[in-house]
């Protein structure tokens, strides 16, 4: 390397040292200033891949802290899934519960959908009064919703009367604008590719 290279490289990584240190300073200062402590309502929604496994993922880091979970999944049950199998081996840290019958135009009988949905949302109901439930796993409730299974106030009402430190995470494609508005952090999934439409079929490890 010449003297000319030496200097130019240098130089880069002056500047990169220096970008670096105003962006900690940034970010410790918003670290510093967020002091509240409490418990979230955290949504994964959107038409792309990973909504659930994401809610699922943040189950898994909860059990990793020791702490207890309530999963209840609406519309999925008619067909067990991986991460069911592998989370009811710890029936002492985390309450299963997959109450749906499956896919809404697999299952064409709406009363009986909303029926499901009503009894998940019992089950849904008890972790949501129980303090001891510090992670609390709603998934596809948002399909529930959009369809009115379950009538959106109610849920709101249960949702902002859980107990003060107890997280929930609600998934699933189509979110009502009015549970967006009282979730702490919102993320949509959207789709880039996916492989089904170039014809490949659903398989376990990906898909369930």
């Amino acid at each position: 390397m010449n003297i000319k290279d030496e200097v130019e490289r240098q130089a880069i990584n002056e500047r990169h040292a220096q970008r670096m240190q105003r962006k900690k300073q940034l970010i410790d200062e918003k670290i510093a200033s967020a002091q509240i402590r409490r418990g979230l309502i955290v949504m994964n929604c959107g038409n792309g891949k990973g909504k659930s496994s994401s809610g699922l993922g943040m189950v898994m880091r909860a059990l990793g802290h020791q702490k207890k979970v309530g999963v209840v999944q609406f519309i999925k049950g008619a067909m067990s899934t991986g991460e069911e199998k592998f989370l009811r081996r710890f029936p002492e840290e985390v309450e299963f519960h997959a109450m749906g019958e499956g896919y809404t135009w697999n299952t064409q009988n709406r009363e009986r959908d909303i029926a499901k949905a009503q009894a998940a949302w019992e089950q849904a109901r008890k972790f949501l009064n129980d303090p001891t439930i510090a992670l609390v796993l709603l998934d596809e409730v948002n399909i529930a919703l959009k369809y009115h299974y379950l009538d959106v106030q109610m849920v709101i009402e249960d949702l902002q009367q859980r107990p003060p430190m107890q997280h929930v995470i609600l998934t699933g494609r189509g979110a009502l604008p009015e549970v967006i508005a009282i979730a702490d952090t919102v993320t949509e999934m959207q789709e880039v590719k996916h492989a089904f439409k170039s014809g490949v079929t659903a398989q376990e490890c990906i898909e369930w």
